[in-house]
């Protein structure tokens, strides 16, 4: 999960850069200002698409997105795993 958490934080930032450097680059004439929120929009679509993806093969892989849970956790139990860390 770490390693998850590190790529998204490394990939997101520097698609915006990336985006941002190539604007300036392919399009001088724009203010910086536009090539901020141009690059912002696209990393938001990236995001977004991203993020439908992952939801499509969740909905495709589980019959029951509430109840389908990994290593044999159940509700019960992830409810007294809940219970026990807030004690």
């Amino acid at each position: 999960m770490l390693l998850t958490l590190a790529s998204g934080s490394l990939f997101f930032p520097g698609l915006f850069a990336l985006c941002t450097w190539g604007l300036r680059r392919a399009r001088p004439e724009w203010t910086e200002y536009d090539c901020v929120m141009i690059s912002t929009r696209l990393v938001s679509s990236a995001q977004a698409v991203l993020a439908t993806g992952s939801g499509i093969v969740i909905i495709c892989y589980c019959r029951n997105v509430i109840t389908d849970r990994d290593l044999g956790e159940s509700w019960g139990t992830s409810l007294l795993a809940a219970s026990s860390l807030q004690n």
